[in-house]
């Protein structure tokens, strides 16, 4: 009798110490269960983090790529437009050099100046039309740029024994030049005249009070189109 309550207290306690023991390692099993939870959601968290800081990242490189591309493209497109004003500007100096040195004045060396355009006279029937150079029968007269001989003879080439001996000569922007009074004339009408050719010999020959060029700039070949030679030949880079 004493034997098998011992043996039922052994069973109980055995039994009890399983169960004791299987609740420990059910208790230890969910801790480690509820752990390694953490620690995923843990390792997501810090995945999402690194994915985002990597993503910010990456974006603001591909704005400062973009901010960068854009400076340079302004920076050359500055460049450039520097570089074509200057072109132009080189060009535009090259163009009045040329100019100025294809065309000249109508005779060289010493002269003066004397009745100029405009000028009231009693020579004129009316106000000058003209520039007029003083200088001594024979001088070299010279075409002031290259052009095409449209009238040359007495009696002012048509435009009236005022002028005497004359020519004129039809240029390539379409203004006429006229040389007036000339004691010679080494040309003759259609002849194709290169600047600074010699084309007569200043005279006094017409209405003149003595030896002198009378030189206009005309828009059209015959008298009454003379505009003041003076502002036409600086406007190609000749002062007088």
């Amino acid at each position: 009798m004493a034997m098998s309550r011992t043996t039922n207290r052994a069973r109980t306690y055995t039994t009890a110490l399983a169960v004791g023991m299987g609740a420990s390692m059910a208790l230890g099993a969910g801790t480690a269960l509820a752990a390694a939870k953490a620690e995923a959601n843990t390792a997501q968290h810090d995945i999402f983090a690194t994915g985002t800081a990597s993503s910010l990242a990456k974006s603001t490189q591909q704005q400062a790529d973009a901010h960068r591309k854009a400076v340079e493209a302004a920076e050359k497109a500055e460049k450039r437009a520097a570089e074509a004003k200057k072109r132009a500007a080189q060009k535009a100096a090259r163009d009045a050099k040329r100019l100025q040195a294809s065309w000249i004045k109508p005779v060289g060396g010493k002269y003066e100046l004397s009745a100029s355009y405009g000028k009231a006279g009693g020579r004129w029937a009316h106000n000058h039309s003209g520039q007029d150079f003083a200088v001594g029968v024979g001088t070299p007269v010279k075409a002031v740029h290259k052009g095409t001989v449209v009238k040359a003879g007495p009696n002012g080439a048509g435009d009236g024994p005022a002028y005497g001996n004359a020519i004129v000569i039809r240029h390539d922007n379409g203004a006429y030049s006229q040389y007036a009074h000339l004691s010679q004339i080494n040309v003759k009408p259609g002849q194709q005249i290169k600047t600074g050719q010699n084309i007569a010999k200043s005279g006094n020959t017409g209405n003149s009070s003595g030896p002198h060029l009378h030189f206009e700039v005309r828009k059209g070949p015959d008298y009454g189109t003379a505009v003041d030679p003076v502002a036409a030949m600086r406007a190609v880079g000749v002062t007088f």
